[in-house]
């Protein structure tokens, strides 16, 4: 059955590319008769013009799409990715040539490191794919970093399981296929002219036919990749890099949105190689188990219509139904795969170079400890904004100076009120009365009233309330920068009064009867602090 459907899937790629030769076969037929009733001294209508124009325009698009399914196997030059030489890298060249000779295959002529929780060979195939050419291999940094040597050897191994064709000769070429038919597509979809649009209609119908019928033969393609890896590099090794994979995807994407675009809206990036380089750090000293918090609570995204990876559980659940095979790890194979790299430090750099781009050299740099703090200070002053403008309105209202139909967002930022200001205003009974009702709501929300109104509006407050205290408390030089390596996201470390009653205080503080006792002894304790 396996076989049948290898045939199968081949025998509908063959005709995606002899598709393109029926339709300018019909379309010749239709001029042919066009120009035989024209010559044969029939009346030449306008709509006859017409149709010899838009069979043209066919033409053309059925020409340049079967130019597109025959360059899909050509090789690109590599974006985003930084090219390494067997000179330059050795050790990770002779782990990528082990890997590719166990499965029979030939080690990829050109080898770069990109930015990826990924590992992937293309190869400038031939003849629509029956022939294999020019191959290049791309290693995601993010691998190296969080993967073992022996973890790491396995995803090469299933790599280069995929053109090892053991179950089938044409195995190779019908995923070569599903990469060219794709690719066709996707040249369609980028043309806005009628003429391609109809074309591509077809293209894409028959794609979804050869998609269909070839998604099978990808399934047992990557469960064989999976076993080659398994006889390469162990069974509980490729189990473990095969559960390493979305756990250290969903800690990259953590450190990408927490740390590395850390100074993003104050445009600003981390030291120079730190960008990617940063990762290391997060990743220090912590198994898989401690990064599974970055993935806990998370859906699974939806797979692909045509998605040829068959779910991770079941492909680890294969895997482990294979006989022990009694192999352990090497005290070699069990350390960090990123010591495969030399001069780490210098691929980071160069990384960030081919991925920033011309924002790599005009961006300023800062130090993480400088960028954490200049971050907190700038969402400090974001949300206690609102308050402090709400304070400032309610206040002219008590001392009937406001102004009528004044936005709130007109208020200066020198007339904004101070902490004390904030807190004296709350304890004179403002806050529920009058500050409330000008911090700003959604239009679905205006209608609340009494308590469904001040449970909406309490988180800002005391968000404000807290965004204010932290920027007295930098400026009282009683914070330090956290940059909570092993925790959840980098923030500021508070003096331990702070850190353990702040909360206490601010939730006193916007009660429904107000309480500002605790937090104004703690801020007695930061004047006294900076008085020394």
């Amino acid at each position: 059955m396996s076989r049948l459907r290898v045939v199968r899937a081949f025998v509908l790629l063959t005709g995606f590319f002899l598709l393109g030769f029926v339709l300018l076969a019909a379309l010749g037929a239709l001029d042919w008769l066009l120009v035989s009733r024209a010559a044969a001294g029939a009346p030449t209508s306008l709509l006859q013009g017409g149709a010899l124009t838009a069979s043209l325009l066919l033409a053309v698009a059925i020409v340049q799409g079967m130019f597109a399914f025959l360059r899909a196997g050509r090789l690109r030059k590599e974006e985003g990715a930084v090219a390494v030489t067997p000179d330059a890298q050795p050790e990770l060249w002779a782990l990528v040539r082990a890997a590719a000779e166990a499965t029979g295959e030939q080690p990829p002529d050109e080898l770069y490191l990109d930015a990826q929780v990924n590992a992937a060979v293309s190869e400038a195939s031939r003849m629509l794919g029956l022939l294999p050419g020019r191959r290049r291999m791309r290693i995601g940094v993010p691998l190296l970093v969080g993967m073992t040597v022996q973890q790491l050897r396995g995803v090469l191994a299933h790599e280069f399981g995929h053109y090892a064709n053991l179950d089938t000769r044409l195995g190779g070429v019908i995923m070569r296929g599903r990469a060219a038919v794709l690719h066709t597509v996707e040249v369609f979809g980028r043309s806005q002219t009628w003429f391609h649009e109809a074309v591509g209609m077809l293209y894409v119908r028959y794609a979804h036919l050869y998609l269909r019928t070839s998604q099978a033969v990808g399934r047992e393609q990557e469960l064989a990749a999976d076993r080659t890896a398994a006889r390469h590099a162990g069974r509980d090794a490729t189990v473990s890099s095969l559960r390493a994979m979305p756990v250290l995807d969903a800690a990259y994407e953590h450190y990408l949105t927490a740390y590395a675009g850390v100074g993003e809206r104050l445009g600003v990036l981390p030291p120079r190689g730190e960008v990617y380089g940063g990762f290391r750090r997060m990743m220090a000293g912590r198994s898989l188990e401690d990064l599974a918090e970055f993935s806990a609570g998370q859906t699974p995204p939806r797979p692909h219509e045509y998605d040829s990876h068959p779910p991770i559980a079941e492909r680890v659940a294969l895997i482990q139904a294979l006989p022990e095979d009694g192999r352990t790890a090497e005290p070699d194979d069990a350390r960090p795969a990123l010591t495969l790299l030399r001069e780490a430090d210098a691929v980071f750099t160069a990384l960030e170079a081919c991925t920033l781009g011309p924002t790599d050299s005009t961006v300023p740099r800062a130090s993480w400890d400088d960028l954490v703090m200049a971050r907190a200070v700038a969402e400090a002053q974001e949300e206690s904004r609102p308050l402090q403008v709400a304070t400032a309105r309610a206040l002219r209202a008590e001392s009937a100076d406001d102004r009528a139909g004044r936005p709130a967002g007109s208020v200066a930022d020198d007339a904004l009120p101070c902490l004390e200001d904030v807190l004296d205003a709350v304890d004179r009974g403002l806050l529920w009365m009058e500050i409330a009702d000008r911090i700003p709501k959604p239009q679905q929300a205006s209608w609340l009233t009494g308590a469904s109104a001040r449970n909406f509006v309490r988180p800002s407050v005391f968000n404000g309330l807290a965004g204010l205290v932290h920027l007295r408390l930098v400026q009282a030089g009683q914070v330090t920068p956290d940059l909570a390596w092993s925790g959840h996201s980098p923030g500021l470390a508070l003096p331990g009064e702070w850190a353990r009653h702040m909360d206490e205080a601010l939730d006193a503080a916007v009660a429904d009867t107000p309480d500002t006792a605790l937090l104004r002894s703690l801020l007695a304790g930061v004047a006294s602090e900076v008085a020394r």
